[in-house]
């Protein structure tokens, strides 16, 4: 099994990923570091969130920028503020203990414009960026992308997902010239194929991560059967038994999500929902809430959950199966988090039960029917 090292990541960073728990790379670290650390390339990773994809994108990055030239020299894009956040304070670790300072400034809604103009005007060699907020800057003139080398599309169905394709396309035609595109997504749409097709070089590599890998092994996937009507009264005997853990219940629906969340803080549980639509301010309070353990329980949409990285959940609860199965991945990879054991736990109806086999088979994952 290579090493960081092997594929060529210097020493100090390689000294901050031990700080951190990540000892050696991941399947999709180890195809995508060796390719980039070889030669400047365009790039297409499918790869789901959970796989440890901010890292392979985030190193390479980080070993091309020159910190002589104090001008911005990769811009990554990605669809919510919470992954940008994110996506900002991992390459800030990985600099720990680096000699030279590299500046990666976060560009995000939800934020005054001025403060992130403010920021900009220092030297910055890295902007992470959803692209709502990068087009209002480029629009007044407020900062300059014309040096980018590097563009990554971090997430990129589920930035088409969420209304941004006229934005992206703007961005891509703003920045084109002799940049590199790193583009990752978990799945291959017409719309993704398109962007491909326009934006990237033909020879670009794709590089696949084998469905087998993504779910964490640590996890144990149970399901219970239920019906419609019997499943608030299951979902209070779950949390219950679960009082000194924290979770995320999964809904399809707003509506959904609201709905459980009112019912279950009627029954006394420290519950609240996050939904797709919620003011950046009430879903910051939320998070602080979630992240800082005085609430113990989130209730959420697939949507709303994007760019969510809590340590120490024991549990996913999904109170309908998800539509589709990357989603599956997606919801239960947010628990068992660094190496610690965690419980997904799916409450079927008269029906579902093929689902559950579809999803066995698919994931490579093997479901235990439980019952309470």
């Amino acid at each position: 099994m290579a090493t960081f090292l092997d594929l060529g990541i210097h020493k100090e960073y390689v000294q901050a990923l031990k700080e951190l728990g990540i000892k050696s790379p991941t399947e999709i670290q180890v195809k995508i570091i060796s390719k980039l650390l070889k030669s400047k390339t365009d790039i297409i990773g499918l790869a789901q969130t959970g796989t440890g994809k901010t890292a392979a994108f985030g190193l390479p990055i980080l070993h091309y920028i020159d910190i002589n030239k104090p001008q911005i020299q990769a811009l990554i894009l990605a669809p919510t503020r919470e992954l940008v956040q994110q996506i900002k304070k991992q390459l800030f670790k990985f600099t720990k203990y680096s000699s030279e300072k590299i500046f990666v400034e976060g560009v995000y809604g939800g934020e005054k414009i001025d403060k992130q103009i403010k920021s900009l005007k220092r030297t910055t060699h890295i902007v992470v960026a959803t692209p709502g907020r990068l087009i209002d800057l480029i629009e007044r003139g407020e900062i300059n992308l014309k040096n980018i080398e590097t563009l990554v599309l971090d997430e990129a169905d589920e930035m088409l997902n969420m209304g941004f394709k006229q934005d992206l396309n703007r961005i891509l035609k703003y920045t084109s010239g002799k940049r590199h595109t790193w583009l990752f997504s978990a799945t291959m749409s017409d719309e993704i194929k398109r962007i491909v097709k326009t934006y990237i070089q033909t020879n670009a590599p794709v590089i696949q991560v084998d469905k087998k890998n993504i779910v964490n092994a640590n996890i144990t996937h149970q399901y219970i059967k239920t019906t419609i009507k019997e499943k608030p009264e299951l979902i209070i005997k779950i949390l219950e038994k679960r009082r000194n853990e924290r979770g995320i219940i999964f809904c399809r629906t707003k509506l959904g999500a609201q709905s459980l969340s009112n019912f279950l803080k009627e029954e006394g549980f420290s519950v609240a929902a996050l939904e797709g639509d919620m003011q950046q301010r009430d879903r910051d309070k939320v998070m602080r809430a979630f992240k800082n353990e005085s609430l113990q329980v989130l209730i959420s949409t697939d949507v709303a959950a994007r760019g969510i990285d809590v340590n120490n959940l024991a549990f996913i609860i999904h109170h309908q199966l998800p539509e589709q199965l990357e989603y599956y991945t997606h919801r239960s990879g947010r628990t068992a988090r660094a190496g610690k054991r965690g419980f997904s736990l799916a409450l079927v109806i008269p029906g579902e039960q093929q689902k559950i086999y579809e999803i066995q088979k698919e994931l490579h994952i093997k479901f235990i029917e439980v019952t309470i």
